[in-house]
């Protein structure tokens, strides 16, 4: 079947995923208000293209961290991708290998971390806090001696939300799905009504980070350290201030804290807050088109980071279907910085927008 948006991807892997790991991949917390809240502040801005410019020779490519890649796009951290295909994040690995984006391992992969490492390509790895320190710091030292390029630092959960979706399916790891990156026990596989087995077992393994875990992190590597999750302007200055690598402005999907504030509608603010920094800004949460790349990209990010469509492509159609959602994504955004006379992704950062209330 030929999929000629991301939508196409989003249906075809509803129809072949069980429905309590559709909910898993799909689902927000509380009342899902800001998962939603996302797509609805991406729909509501509007870019002001500009006409009669040159584009020949235009170009997606940017550079992350000083190395290229071929779109302003990172594979964002999904946890337990062997839920949505056998081959887990291998595939998802291989196929952002072959677009030329970075991939996101996480620290809850269902892969061992070296090995998701080994595919090539762009390696980052995203890191939670965890109780205990030395356990962090040992996945820091790993992903350095794996190859990775950088650390992205999930600072948004001292513990998971509620989410309602994998409470009211009693959800579970099947057995075959495990934590590869450490040994995690039996809880997240322990089936209880009314429970997410998955919460509880990030009960038990998390602990809420601080400042002086930020800095421990970065005492630990030589690696840019990237925080994400990060929605406030003042602490978009601190963390400018302790000197890390990048920020990632997000709402967690609209997984974590439901009611926090779109991404998309504190980027610009942030953007201004941190001009003349020289580390990447980069958005997480709703991007389904590379309109919304284009943006985000006016609105001062240095790219943005996308989940949930390629999970949809890996569910659908394994490597291939992972690869599908990046080629399309890539597709999109030459269409729309040529429509919006831009023949560079620095070109598009100059760009203005507006917020329409018009439904």
């Amino acid at each position: 079947m030929t999929h000629l948006c991301l939508d196409d991807l989003e249906r075809a892997a509803r129809d072949v995923l069980p429905g309590e790991i559709w909910d898993f991949l799909a689902g927000g917390s509380g009342a899902e208000a800001s998962l939603k809240a996302n797509r609805g502040a991406l729909e509501r801005i509007f870019v002001i293209p500009r006409m009669l410019r040159e584009l020949t020779g235009s170009t997606t490519e940017v550079e992350f961290f000083g190395r290229r890649a071929a779109l302003p796009v990172a594979v964002a951290p999904v946890a337990y991708q062997r839920l949505f295909h056998h081959e887990g994040e291998l595939a998802a690995a291989r196929a952002a290998r072959d677009a030329g984006v970075p991939y996101t391992i996480c620290t809850l992969s269902s892969v061992v971390l070296e090995d998701i490492a080994a595919v090539g390509g762009r390696p980052w790895f995203q890191l939670y806090w965890m109780r205990d320190e030395k356990r962090s710091l040992e996945l820091v030292r790993r992903a350095e001696d794996a190859g990775c390029e950088a650390i992205v630092f999930t600072v948004d959960v001292p513990w998971m939300g509620r989410r309602l979706r994998d409470m009211r399916n009693g959800f579970a790891l099947p057995e075959t799905v495990t934590a590869a990156n450490f040994e995690a026990g039996a809880a997240a596989h322990r089936r209880t009504r009314g429970h997410s087995a998955v919460a509880d077992h990030t009960a038990r393994e998390f602990a809420p980070a601080g400042w002086a875990s930020v800095e421990a992190v970065r005492a630990e590597t030589d690696l840019p350290v990237v925080l994400k999750g990060i929605l406030a302007v003042e602490d978009a200055r601190r963390a400018v201030d302790a000197g890390v690598g990048g920020i990632v402005v997000s709402n967690h999907g609209g997984r974590q804290l439901d009611g926090a504030v779109p991404g998309i509608e504190m980027l610009g603010e942030i953007a201004a807050a941190v001009s003349g920094w020289d580390g990447e800004l980069l958005l997480d949460g709703g991007i389904r088109s590379g309109g919304d790349i284009l943006k985000a990209t006016a609105l001062g990010a240095s790219g943005v980071l996308v989940g949930r469509p390629v999970m949809w492509g890996l569910a659908a159609a394994g490597e291939e279907g992972a690869r599908q959602v990046l080629d399309l994504l890539a597709v999109e955004l030459r269409n729309a910085m040529g429509l919006a006379g831009c023949d560079s992704v620095s070109a598009a950062r100059r760009l203005d927008t507006r917020v329409s209330h018009y439904r």
